[in-house]
């Protein structure tokens, strides 16, 4: 099989569970998207979110779980 046809299934399989994960555990996970640091302003009439912590966390975590993985297949 292909090597970009795999990455393909795999990032789909993985975004499949991303999704169960945030859809039934969702009430778990209601701290993301509230950290410290993300942007928020509201005024009359107008409403500006940026969760900029929350990407950067996220960021930071898959890239660890990609360093683990990297490390283990050799």
């Amino acid at each position: 099989m292909n090597p970009t046809a795999k990455l393909f299934i795999v990032a789909g399989l993985v975004l499949i569970a991303v999704g169960v994960v945030w859809q039934f555990g969702g009430k778990y996970l209601q701290f993301l998207g509230r950290l410290p640091g993300d942007i928020a302003v509201e005024k009359e009439g107008f409403r500006f979110y940026f969760p900029i912590v929350t990407c950067i966390v996220i960021s930071v975590v898959g890239s660890l779980i990609l360093y683990v993985i990297r490390m283990f297949r050799g």
